[in-house]
């Protein structure tokens, strides 16, 4: 079963930034669209980048301008740069990654971001 992998979460402050990464616990193929979602507690989960395999980006209103989508395709690795960070953005954030051909959804176990005031 291929995993993806969040790293880089962690607390902030208000107004900080923060750096998270994600890729497959093992490359076994090929993957189309990658993208971060978020869970707050009490929410539900919410999209906050997308990113097709050329480049296209996608972001919810509430990130634009302060969250930037990448990723590195060679390494099959998608990264979600967090500048300007506010409280409410503190949730947990998961990583998706979608296979190439099937349309198959692989979900990460999640990475906890605190933005403190």
């Amino acid at each position: 079963q291929v995993q993806p992998v969040e790293s880089g979460g962690g607390l902030a402050q208000a107004g900080g930034s923060l750096r998270l990464s994600c890729a497959p616990s093992r490359n076994i193929f090929r993957i189309s669209d990658m993208g971060w979602y978020r869970q707050a507690p009490g929410n539900q989960r919410e999209l906050v980048a997308t990113i097709t395999s050329g480049g296209s980006t996608n972001y919810a209103d509430s990130v634009k301008g302060r969250f930037t989508i990448s990723r590195d395709n060679a390494k099959n690795t998608v990264f979600l740069q967090m500048n300007s960070l506010k409280p409410e953005d503190t949730a947990v954030y998961y990583c998706r990654i979608t296979r190439w051909g099937s349309g198959f959804n692989y979900w990460g176990q999640g990475t906890q971001v605190t933005v403190s005031s």
